[in-house]
């Protein structure tokens, strides 16, 4: 089984992909830590990863999918993965489709946790308040609303392109950590 976890910034999705990869047997897949990995193990895709990453700017796409192409090899997505941040836009899921296909695989489903951005608002100021040592630099309301924003211009017509997939599965992401890890499993199982 392959899936993503869409949602917005602070929805929960790491947290909801780790208990999908302890519950289904999945292996949870962060682009931001497979660049790393790739970059560390010297592959050529991950030592072109590298020298863009050490010059401050943005990986490029095809360079990402390369990556992921690599990484679903490895015999631990064997039984599948998660996605968890990537795709970002309509543009690297064409990308993401087109590798997935060359490889024979296909995504299962696309889980999408819907929550309110006035609730994850709520939630980052109350954690902020919370975090013992004051919060990270980016854990702030403005910083969040940025980021929703960037989201909502970016990455939110994505639930439209599942949608016509017919992969999308929808989630209330407003419900308690237990009940929304129950909601996804009975989709998954569904």
């Amino acid at each position: 089984m392959n899936i993503i976890i869409l949602g917005p910034p602070g929805a929960g999705k790491g947290t909801q992909a780790q208990r999908i990869e302890a519950g289904k047997g999945l292996k949870q897949l962060s682009t931001g830590d497979m660049l790393r990995a790739a970059a560390a193990a010297g592959s050529p895709v991950g030592l072109k990863a590298k020298d863009i990453m050490a010059r401050g700017e943005l990986v490029p796409d095809d360079i990402v999918v390369g990556i992921i192409s690599e990484r679903v090899e490895d015999e631990d997505c064997a039984g599948g993965f998660i996605l968890d941040g990537f795709p970002r836009n309509v543009r690297q899921a064409e990308a993401l489709d087109v590798m997935l296909d060359d490889k024979g695989l296909q995504l299962d489903a696309v889980l999408e946790l819907q929550i309110d951005d006035s609730i994850l608002i709520d939630r980052i100021e109350k954690r902020a308040a919370e975090t013992e040592g004051g919060p990270r630099a980016d854990d702030n309301a403005e910083a969040l609303k940025k980021r929703l924003d960037v989201y909502h211009a970016q990455t939110a017509p994505l639930i439209e392109y599942y949608a016509a997939k017919g992969k999308l599965r929808s989630v209330d992401g407003m419900a308690e950590m237990d009940e929304v890890s129950r909601q996804i499993m009975e989709v998954l199982n569904g």
